[in-house]
């Protein structure tokens, strides 16, 4: 078994391509595995006789593990048979494609739903393998540019990747192909799209650019790709915080005694992690047709660094008591501002809590953390009028309120879930229903 990825340790044995006896060739598909990241196909590492296949379909194989015996060196892979002379032909059709083809089972779903022979396909990837734009090209006739009619008009421009002529003015010509084209452009950033177009920046005295650095790149990517992917649906919760003010109050000397700050984030964390143990598919992550529920709870907390935003991965949240949160949120959250956070602090999040900050914020949606499906952002805690029921009477107190707002991505949870989720966290907090350990 190859090394299939970075922290891959082991994959599952999907299809062999092969049988015992087979004469194989160099790069030849050999078998297909599936792993945590992605699926395979693991070519001959040589030309050879297939002695005996060892590992079965189904069979969950570590890295390094045996798959199959070969005897390296057949002749009949090594020398293939000359062809026979034939006779000239006038038209001369081309063979059919035969044999095992070098792609991923995803590719070939792919193809499948597009009405695509993937035999039939050329592949440009590493040796000859076929790839999803490869796959498209097949799919998608090239659709001749429209003749423009109108003197002085601009020519078709054609996007490559997809052998689509786009004319810059299509609606003007109103053709099958200019609407196809249409409804493939995307804007272009720092441009526009179509007719608009943004004014160009002209710089004045005073201000200030500033480079995007590596950590704003990759946080700009991130958030731009997980509203693409993502359907986003937010619901709103106000959530009375008396009694679990009451519980800190309660607490929070022995705690710093401990030299563990006792916060109101860690309460909405602990009520977090009791609604996703009732509610697992808002700890879940979304695969190419399928999703997940995560096993671990690994709750992410954002922290404010001076390089910028970072999300500290809490391992094993649901296995913490209260003492052992707030000292694991306290040491990730120092360690990030002190720029000492490491790889695995970062890793491996299931679920997203986001807290901007204390001042003026009431609520807001907050993008998803990837591959996440959801994200809690949590709003400024702050005394209002409440109405409170005691003894069958209602009257007005004043309680710290805070609003929480819960971004979910709508591919896999629905409204129904989502919104119980939410006040399941909602009646945690209010009630009090927290340990304290």
């Amino acid at each position: 078994m190859p090394q299939l990825g970075e922290s891959v340790a082991e994959g599952t044995v999907t299809q062999w391509h092969v049988k015992v006896g087979d004469v194989v060739r160099r790069e030849q598909p050999l078998l297909e595995v599936a792993t945590d990241k992605a699926d395979s196909v693991v070519p001959c590492p040589a030309n050879g006789t297939v002695v005996s296949i060892v590992a079965k379909e189904g069979d969950i194989i570590p890295t390094g593990g045996l798959l199959c015996t070969m005897e390296e060196g057949a002749a009949a892979a090594a020398a293939p048979a000359a062809p026979k002379a034939e006779a000239p032909k006038t038209a001369a059709a081309p063979a059919a494609p035969t044999g095992p083809t070098l792609s991923t089972p995803a590719t070939r779903k792919l193809a499948r739903e597009e009405g695509v022979d993937i035999r039939a396909v050329q592949g440009t990837g590493d040796h000859g393998k076929i790839t999803r734009d490869d796959v498209l090209r097949a799919a998608t006739p090239v659709i001749p540019a429209p003749t423009p009619s109108i003197p002085g008009s601009p020519p078709a421009l054609v996007k490559p990747e997809y052998d689509i002529p786009v004319v810059a003015t299509a609606p003007a010509f109103g053709s099958a192909a200019a609407d196809l084209a249409g409804m493939l452009e995307a804007p272009i950033p720092g441009v526009g799209f179509r007719s608009y177009k943004l004014p160009p920046y002209v710089p004045a005295p005073g201000d200030d650019v500033v480079p995007f650095n590596r950590r704003r790149r990759i946080t700009a990517d991130h958030m731009v790709y997980s509203q693409h992917v993502s359907p986003h649906v937010v619901a709103v919760a106000e959530i009375d915080m008396n009694r679990v003010s009451k519980l800190r109050d309660q607490h929070k000397k022995s705690f710093e005694k401990e030299g563990i700050p006792l916060t109101f984030l860690t309460f909405v964390v602990a009520a977090t992690i009791k609604a996703l143990r009732e509610f697992p598919v808002l700890n879940a992550r979304v695969l190419e047709d399928s999703f997940v529920k995560l096993r671990d709870i690994n709750l992410g907390v954002a922290v404010d660094t001076p390089g910028g935003l970072l999300v500290a991965s809490v391992k094993n949240a649901d296995q913490l008591s209260m003492r052992g949160l707030s000292r694991n949120i306290d040491e990730l959250a120092t360690r990030a501002r002190d720029g000492k956070i490491t790889a695995d602090d970062l890793r491996g999040t299931s679920f997203t809590i986001s807290n901007p900050g204390r001042k003026g914020n009431l609520f807001g949606g907050a993008i998803i953390s990837q591959p996440n499906v959801a994200i809690l952002r949590i709003g400024e805690i702050k005394k209002r009028a409440v109405v409170v029921t005691e003894d069958g009477e209602d009257r007005i107190a004043i309680h710290p309120v805070m609003y929480a707002a819960l971004s979910y991505d709508h591919r896999v949870v629905d409204g129904v879930e989502a919104n119980a989720f939410l006040w399941r966290i909602s009646d945690v907090l209010q009630r009090g229903e927290i340990e304290i350990g």
